[in-house]
């Protein structure tokens, strides 16, 4: 596997653990509706959260969490779209993104609650 596919993976098992640690139920990773991909799908307080994860070596260039385009947030939310019509879910939603950067201990985990909303078009 090349070493950016392993980061990535690395990275998405940080978070996850991270978000059970902090009390989300998590229902899906990497969930495909056809070429469209949620990364991690959880459930806290009676929300549905659908995490996107990103991973880098370093952030030297760009943060993480700045390499979620608009074009990014149209593909997550019409992939959270096909999700809930999929298992008929009708609880509020909101999309997080996790930063996920190697530290000495592991990872260093930056997670940003509602870090954005559905665009409208």
């Amino acid at each position: 596997m090349a070493q950016h596919n392993e980061l990535g993976k690395e990275g998405e098992e940080a978070s996850a653990n991270y978000l059970i640690k902090h009390g989300y139920t998590i229902r899906h990773r990497n969930w495909f509706a056809e070429k469209l991909e949620l990364d991690i799908v959880a459930e806290k307080d009676g929300w549905l959260v659908v995490v996107e994860v990103k991973s880098r070596s370093t952030e030297t260039f760009e943060h993480p969490a700045d390499a979620i385009t608009a074009a990014k947030i149209r593909r997550i939310v019409m992939a959270t779209d096909a999700y809930i019509q999929q298992y008929a879910i009708d609880t509020p939603t909101r999309f997080d993104v996790i930063a996920a950067l190697p530290s000495p201990n592991g990872y260093r985990i930056e997670h940003i609650e509602d870090a954005f909303i559905a665009p409208v078009n």
